[in-house]
């Protein structure tokens, strides 16, 4: 269930409320006559099965210029009629994709921040560490830890929508993250260079670790595969489904083989990795614009009179 809480101008809170009524998986409707003070009118709450956000939303759409709208997920709801509210909404509420809640998850996730920048900077500097210690571990936690996922999600969700400025800022934090990432990996395995504490030798990788350099059909199909669960993990809120995402695509691996491949000269060592990178994204976005126009066109749900 989602909780919603609007603010509607007096003269059209009766409005408001009988779209509410007429809203299938929608119930435990409340309203506060004056009680909004910025901005100024009624208050209506009201709980909303996941199916009918998207037509409540969609048929509510003007209150974002003359009132607010806001959505928080209810934890625990224990009462008949939302349980009868969520059985009267046609579809199951995991596949339900609540679109204003996507795009503004996707708008934040495409921007440059510094915490983006950390993240993926740290956990390149743990994929240069895991390849030249040939480890495993280290490669698994560098992965899981990578955010780079966000902004290819916001170039799949600028693709559906039409959202080319989307779509440029997301490439560029991409392409921007990736390289200020690579470069302080660079810096660091070039001051451990020149301290003796690793040479040329240390790139001689075991069979577990040609798969950050080992182009090849795989590489694209897991690629498609991680682009396919990464969207819908995201748009079904499903979390855990997420960091498995992580584990499967070599983004971040070769990104940090890249880097620790420059600072010791291995310039044959870098092409292939950055093939591994680009192929990586390209076959995420692909496959994860799909799954979101399927999701759009096809997977049952209400909000199919609301634009998306």
């Amino acid at each position: 269930m989602l909780h919603l809480r609007l603010i509607s101008p007096a003269a059209r809170t009766d409005e408001v409320t009988a779209v509410l009524q007429n809203s299938p998986g929608v119930t435990n409707i409340v309203v506060l006559p004056g009680a909004a003070r910025q901005p100024r009118g009624d208050v209506v709450l009201c709980d909303a099965a996941r199916e009918s956000a998207n037509e409540v939303i969609g048929r509510l759409g003007w209150l974002q210029d003359e009132g607010s709208i806001a959505a928080e997920q209810v934890d625990l709801s224990l009462s008949k009629v939302a349980t009868d509210a969520v059985e009267e909404a046609p579809g199951a509420p995991d596949d339900a994709v609540i679109w204003e809640e996507l795009a503004q998850r996707v708008s934040a996730d495409a921007r440059i921040t510094w915490a983006y920048l950390a993240f993926l900077a740290i956990a390149t500097q743990l994929a240069g560490i895991a390849v030249l210690q040939n480890s495993l571990v280290l490669i698994m936690g560098a992965m899981v830890l990578g955010p780079e996922f966000g902004p290819v999600a916001a170039i799949c969700f600028g693709l559906l929508r039409g959202k080319w400025r989307l779509i440029t800022t997301a490439f560029k934090t991409l392409v921007v993250g990736f390289a200020v990432a690579i470069a302080i990996t660079f810096a660091c395995a070039l001051v451990s260079a020149w301290l003796g504490w690793i040479d040329i030798h240390n790139l001689d990788t075991n069979p577990e670790m040609e798969f950050i350099v080992k182009l090849d059909k795989w590489s694209f199909i897991v690629a498609l595969l991680a682009g396919t669960a990464g969207v819908l993990s995201i748009t079904a809120g499903k979390s855990s489904a997420l960091i498995g995402v992580f584990i499967s695509v070599t983004t971040v691996p070769a990104a940090g083989h890249i880097a620790v491949a420059l600072a010791l000269g291995a310039w044959h060592e870098v092409a292939p990795s950055v093939s591994q990178l680009a192929v990586n994204i390209l076959g995420m976005v692909i496959s994860g614009t799909v799954t979101l126009v399927v999701q759009h066109k096809f997977w049952p749900q209400v909000g199919r009179r609301s634009s998306v």
